[in-house]
C-alpha cells in the first residue's frame, strides 16, 4: 500500500470559510506506532464566538436557499468523498487506529449519508391536512432552528460527523462543529471537502479543542439552539441538564452494553463470526460493540471452543497493514480502563478464557494493543456484564432458555444494539418485540447500522432522538404549522364549527 501524508504540520480551525490558526495546539498521536501525526489546536472560548457569529450571519441567507439547491452541495461532497475514499480512509486509519478495511468502510458511510440526504433536499415532508372549517387550508412544514452545535467521538470520527452535518445542513441551519481531539483530522479534510464543493462561507465551522472549554462554550452559547452529542454518559447527562436550564433541544446518543443472544437451535459456526466481528472489530471501541453474549447452557461449551480457535487466529497490529483484524486502543487512558476491568472480571469469579493483558513486545510494543479477551461463567450482575469496558472484552452469560436471554439482554441500563441467533421463526418474532433496544439483529452481530435507519437506543443510551435516516431530521428542524383561510371573513376554530 502507498500511505499517504497529511500535507501539513499543525492544522487551524475553519471559521467563516477561512483556516485561523491558535497559538496553544496538542499532539495527535498515531495509536499504532506512538508517533506524532499533526498537531491539533486547543481554542479557548472566543473561537467558538467567532465561529457562532459566522454561522448566525450565514444562515439567514442559507435558509433562504431552495432545499434542493442545498441538497446539489452534499451531492458534490459524496462525489469528492467518492473520489477520495483511499486517501480518507488511511487517514482515519493513521488518526485513530482502525483497520483499513473498517475505515474503508466508515468512509463509505459517510459517502452514503452525502447521497441519501441529499435526497431529502427534495423531500423535507410536511403534511396537509383537511381543516375544520370551510374555505380554510392547513398545513405544516418544517424550518431550520438555525445555528447548530454538533460534538462528535473519536471512534467514528466521519461517519458520526455526516450523520450529525449532513441533515443539520440540508434542512437549512448552519453548523459549528468540535470534534474529538485525538482525531481531528477527518473534521479538517471534511471541511476541505465542503469548501471545494461549494459551501457557503459560515455554514460549517469547525472549531478543535477539548470539551472542557470548546464544548462547554457551545453548550451554553444563546444563539447555538441545538446540541448533538455522542460521547460518554456522564458527559451526556451534563449537557442535557445544562441545555434543558436554556431550553435548548439535545440529541444524545451515549452508551451501549450489547448482548448477542445464541440460543440451542443457533448456527454456531454463523454465531462465532457475527461475535467476533461485534466484539472485536475497532477493538471493542464501539458503542455497539458486543461485550457480552447469552448463550444456552445446551451449547455452552460448543460455542466457547469454537470461539476459542477463532479468536485464536485474529491478528492484530498496525491497521494500515491489510492481513491485520485487530487495531490498538486509541490511549492508554483506554488501555487502563481496560486493565482495571480484567481485575474487577476476576475478583467477581468469571474465568477468563483468552487475553486480559497488554500487548508490549514485538512490532505491538510502541502502540496501545490489548489482546482480544474472553470471559465465561459470568453472572448478569457482574460489573463485566453491566458496566461499559470500550475494548475488545466479551463475557459469557449462560442461560437456560429462551426467557432468561430476553430478561438477561434487558437487564442493564443501557438500550443500543441486540441480536439473537436462532432458526426458529417465533423466536425471531418475539425476540423483535421483547428486546428493549433501539437496534435488533436476527443471526447477525450486534453492529452494523444502515444509513436509511434510525440510529440510536433506548434508556440510558440516549433521550430518543436518533442519528441517520430521515428521523435525523427531527432534531435539526421546528415544525410550522400554516393555516390560509380564504372565506373572506374571521372564522373562529372549534366555535364556528357547524
Amino acid at each position: 500500500m502507498e500511505t499517504v501524508s497529511l500535507q501539513t504540520e499543525k492544522l487551524a480551525n475553519y471559521i467563516n470559510g477561512e483556516w485561523v490558526e491558535v497559538n496553544e495546539s496538542t499532539s495527535v498521536i498515531n495509536p499504532a506506532t506512538g508517533e506524532e501525526v499533526v498537531q491539533v489546536p486547543l481554542s479557548e472560548a472566543d473561537s467558538v464566538e467567532q465561529a457562532v457569529a459566522a454561522a448566525k450571519k450565514a444562515q439567514k441567507e442559507w435558509a433562504l436557499v431552495p432545499a434542493p439547491q442545498r441538497a446539489e452541495v452534499l451531492y458534490q461532497v459524496g462525489y469528492i468523498m467518492k473520489e477520495r475514499k483511499e486517501r480518507l480512509s488511511q487517514l482515519l486509519t493513521m488518526e485513530n487506529g482502525k483497520v483499513i478495511e473498517e475505515a474503508r468502510g466508515e468512509v463509505q458511510e459517510g459517502i452514503d449519508m452525502a447521497f441519501y440526504m441529499a435526497g431529502e433536499g427534495r423531500r423535507l415532508f410536511g403534511q396537509t391536512t383537511p381543516a375544520e372549517l370551510k374555505d380554510k387550508f392547513a398545513m405544516s412544514q418544517r424550518c431550520p432552528v438555525g445555528v447548530v452545535g454538533i460534538i462528535t467521538p473519536w471512534n467514528f470520527p466521519i461517519a458520526i460527523a455526516t450523520w450529525k452535518s449532513f441533515p443539520a445542513i440540508v434542512a437549512g441551519n448552519a453548523v459549528v462543529w468540535k470534534p474529538a481531539t485525538e482525531t481531528p483530522i477527518m473534521a479538517y479534510e471534511l471541511a476541505k471537502i465542503f469548501e471545494e464543493a461549494g459551501l457557503p462561507k459560515g455554514i460549517i465551522n469547525v472549531v478543535f479543542g477539548k470539551g472542557s472549554t470548546v464544548g462547554d462554550a457551545m453548550v451554553h452559547h444563546d444563539d447555538i439552539r441545538v446540541i448533538s452529542f455522542t460521547g460518554s454518559n456522564d458527559t451526556g447527562r451534563n449537557i442535557a441538564g445544562e441545555c434543558g436550564k436554556q431550553l435548548k433541544k439535545v440529541s444524545l446518543e451515549m452508551g451501549g452494553k450489547n448482548a448477542v443472544i445464541v440460543m440451542d437451535d443457533a448456527d454456531i459456526d454463523l454465531a462465532v463470526e457475527g461475535i467476533l466481528w461485534s466484539a472485536f472489530g475497532t477493538s471493542g471501541q464501539r458503542c455497539t460493540a458486543c461485550s457480552r453474549v447469552i448463550v444456552h447452557e445446551k451449547v455452552k461449551e460448543t460455542l466457547e471452543e469454537r470461539l476459542l480457535a477463532s479468536m485464536e487466529k485474529l491478528t492484530i497490529g498496525n491497521g494500515l497493514d491489510e492481513s491485520n483484524k485487530v487495531g490498538p486502543i486509541i490511549n492508554k487512558a483506554g488501555l487502563d480502563k481496560i486493565k482495571s476491568y480484567i481485575e474487577i472480571g476476576k475478583n467477581e469469579g468469571a474465568k477468563l478464557l483468552a487475553g486480559g493483558y497488554e500487548i508490549t513486545d514485538g512490532e505491538q510494543r510502541a502502540g496501545n494493543y490489548f489482546a482480544p479477551t474472553l470471559f465465561t461463567d459470568a453472572t448478569a450482575d457482574m460489573r463485566i456484564a453491566q458496566e461499559e469496558i470500550f475494548g475488545p472484552v466479551v463475557s459469557l452469560i449462560p442461560v437456560k432458555s429462551f426467557e432468561e436471554a430476553i430478561e438477561v439482554n434487558n437487564g442493564v441500563t443501557y438500550g443500543l444494539s441486540s441480536s439473537i441467533f436462532t432458526g426458529d421463526v417465533n423466536r425471531v418474532f418475539k425476540a423483535q418485540r421483547d428486546l428493549d433496544t433501539g437496534i435488533v439483529y436476527v443471526n447477525a452481530g450486534t453492529t452494523g447500522a444502515e444509513i436509511h435507519l434510525p440510529f440510536g437506543g433506548t434508556k440510558g443510551t440516549g433521550n430518543g432522538h436518533r442519528d441517520s435516516g430521515v428521523q435525523a431530521l427531527d432534531v435539526f428542524t421546528e415544525w410550522k404549522a400554516v393555516y390560509v383561510d380564504y372565506s373572506g371573513k374571521l372564522q373562529r376554530a372549534q366555535i364556528d364549527v357547524e
